[in-house]
């Protein structure tokens, strides 16, 4: 029987029940004066409560990356060893908290003796928290989740992934970029992986006059652990 979480709900075997989100994003035609103004309320709760939860949070570097990685993947073993030695430096570590590089991610450290945060969010295919995250959170919308990652995080990682990777990866360096946010590092870990978008960059996007040639600077590419997190800086600063 399937199950997901709406919020404190449990719904079990009910998968025609749009997320949230896609409840949010859907056009209501007149309905939407009666329903929008409510969820804004449930909007407002979700920041509340991520604020209220993760104020007194040590420095948070975050770690991005697919839910599918196997735990016999090579780049598993190697973000728990990025998150553990993350954790031994005195950084917290915030993960989807999910399967994969994600549960990669909070294991390494939980296991070092760290912070572990998982950020979960409503699917239609409820993947729940892993077993490693010590403090958690359930989202409905992906925006008040993804305010959190960027609000509480001094760093991002980005470890291999698909589209849910991609999609944060870009809105960190879109926000850095344009001087939203406070430049703050970024890793690409897996010079195998991501050199062809790297590639890309420069290619098309420098030579087309898309970007600067510095805004690669904003970026580091990497497939060694301990320049991963030296990238990071001192959790103390």
């Amino acid at each position: 029987m399937t199950e997901r979480r709406q919020g404190a709900t449990v719904l079990r075997g009910q998968s025609d029940v749009p997320t949230a989100d896609e409840a949010l994003l859907a056009s209501d035609g007149a309905e939407w004066a009666t329903k929008d103004p409510w969820r804004v309320l449930r909007i407002q709760s979700e920041f509340v409560e991520g604020f209220d939860t993760l104020h007194e949070l040590p420095p948070a570097v975050s770690i991005f990356g697919s839910a599918r990685t196997d735990p016999a993947d090579p780049m598993y073993a190697a973000t728990e060893q990025v998150a553990a030695e993350l954790a031994r430096r005195g950084w917290a570590v915030i993960t989807g908290g999910g399967p994969g590089i994600m549960e990669a991610g909070n294991k390494g450290a939980k296991e070092a003796g760290g912070t572990s945060v998982g950020l979960g969010i409503e699917l239609p295919h409820e993947q729940g928290l892993n077993q490693y995250v010590g403090l958690g959170i359930n989202f409905r919308y992906f925006f008040a989740r993804k305010t959190m990652f960027l609000k509480y995080s001094r760093g991002f990682i980005a470890m291999p992934g698909g589209f849910g990777t991609l999609d944060e990866l870009f809105e960190s360096l879109t926000l850095i970029q344009t001087g939203k946010v406070r430049h703050f590092p970024v890793v690409l870990f897996g010079t195998q992986f991501w050199g062809p978008l790297i590639d890309w960059f420069t290619t098309a996007m420098v030579t087309g006059g898309f970007i600067s040639p510095e805004d690669l600077d904003l970026i580091t590419v990497t497939d060694d652990i301990a320049e991963a997190v030296a990238a990071m800086g001192d959790p103390g600063l």
